[in-house]
C-alpha cells in the first residue's frame, strides 16, 4: 500500500473489524490488504472521508494443480474493506471501479476466467451491490464450533479409518465428489484431474490416515470423509477468529446409500475425533446452489460464515 493511505487503511480495517464482530463473532480480525495488481480502489463516503478500499489480485493455476479443478484457471479476486454499517453505496462504487478495471484487460474476456468476491455471509448490506453487478452466490464456507451437537444416531453403515489398501476406493470417491459438484459449477474436471486426485490421495494416506474415514455396508464401500487437521488447514484458518481450525475437505456417499444416515455417521465419527483433539472450529465448503448441501450441513451443526460470489468470464461483470 502506498504510504499516503496507510492511516486510511488502518482506520477502515478497524471499522470493518468492529462491524464484523457485531455481525458474527466467528469472523476474524480483518488482516492487512495485500498489494494488488494496481493501485487500491477507493470509495468516498457522504462526509467526504474514504468509506471503502479494495484491491484486485490475479490468480492463475497451472495444469498440474488440483486448484484448477475447483474453479476457473484464472481468477480475479477482489478483497474489500468497508467502513460504514450500510456498505451498499461504497461497495457499489468499488465494484464499479473493479468492473472498469477488468474491462480494460483482454485476459478477463477469456472463457476460463472468473471475477470473485468472498463476503461475510451475515453482511446482508452488500448483497444488492453484488447482485447488481452480476455476481452470483456460488460457494459457502461453513463453520462448526467445537462440541456443537448434531442429530441423534440412526442405523447406518459401519465406519472405520482408511488404510493404504483403500487407495483405489478413496480416489474413486474423490472423483465422485468432483463429478457431482460439476453440476453446480463448483468443479471443472480437467484432463489431468484424475491423475492429480490419485497422487493427492496417496500423499494423504501416507501422511494422515487417522483423519480419513470410510463407511462400509456388507463389506462394500458406502462413503468417505476426509479432514485436514490444523497443521494442513492454515490456508483456510485465517477465515475465522477461532483457533485451531480444521477443514473438512471431502464428504461423499455412494448414490445407493444416500438418505440412509451414512453421511451423518461419518460426520459424527469425525466430530468426535475433532472434539477429542480440542479443535476449536471446523470449516468446510459447499455449493450454495446444491439443494441438499445447506440443509444437510445445518443438521450436522454447521452454518454459513462466508459466501463466495462469482461471475464467469470475469469481464461479464456489470
Amino acid at each position: 500500500m502506498p504510504w499516503v493511505i496507510r492511516d486510511v487503511v488502518r482506520d477502515i480495517n478497524r471499522a470493518s473489524g468492529r462491524r464484523w464482530r457485531g455481525l458474527d463473532p466467528l469472523l476474524p480480525v480483518p488482516g492487512d490488504l495485500a498489494a494488488g495488481c494496481s493501485e487500491p480502489f477507493q470509495a468516498k463516503g457522504r462526509d467526504g472521508r474514504p468509506a471503502g478500499l479494495a484491491v484486485c489480485r490475479h490468480q492463475t493455476f497451472p495444469e498440474d494443480s488440483l486448484s484448477q479443478t475447483w474453479g476457473t484457471a484464472t481468477r480475479f479476486v477482489l478483497t474489500a474493506r468497508l467502513r460504514d454499517r450500510d456498505t451498499a453505496p461504497a461497495f457499489d462504487d468499488l465494484l464499479s471501479q473493479w468492473r472498469d478495471h477488468l474491462n480494460q484487460m483482454p485476459q478477463a474476456r477469456q472463457d476460463d476466467t472468473s471475477a470473485l468476491v468472498t463476503w461475510p455471509a451475515r453482511d446482508v448490506s452488500g448483497v444488492r451491490a453484488l447482485l447488481g453487478h452480476g455476481l452470483q452466490p456460488m460457494t459457502v464456507l461453513a463453520v462448526r464450533p467445537a462440541e456443537r451437537p448434531g442429530p441423534a444416531p440412526q442405523a447406518a453403515a459401519a465406519v472405520r479409518h482408511a488404510t493404504r489398501d483403500d487407495l483405489h476406493v478413496i480416489a474413486a470417491m474423490e472423483m465422485g465428489v468432483i463429478r457431482y459438484d460439476e453440476q453446480f459449477g463448483g468443479s471443472v474436471p480437467r484432463p489431468r484431474t484424475e491423475e492429480l486426485v490419485w497422487a493427492d490421495t496417496q500423499i494423504a494416506l501416507a501422511k494422515q490416515p487417522d483423519w480419513i474415514w470410510l463407511a462400509e455396508r456388507a463389506g462394500r464401500p458406502a462413503g468417505l470423509l476426509v479432514i485436514q487437521p490444523p497443521a494442513d488447514a492454515t490456508w483456510v484458518g485465517t477465515m475465522t477468529g477461532l483457533h485451531p481450525a480444521a477443514y473438512l475437505s471431502t464428504l461423499f456417499v455412494v448414490p445407493g446409500e444416500r438418505g440412509t444416515g451414512t453421511g451423518a455417521a461419518l460426520v459424527r465419527q469425525a466430530h468426535a475425533q475433532l472434539d477429542e483433539h480440542g479443535i476449536a472450529v471446523t470449516l468446510l465448503h459447499h455449493s450454495q446452489v446444491n439443494p441438499v448441501s445447506g440443509p444437510f450441513w445445518n443438521r450436522m451443526g454447521y452454518r454459513p460464515l462466508w459466501t463466495s460470489w462469482e461471475v464467469r468470464p470475469a469481464a461479464a461483470i456489470r
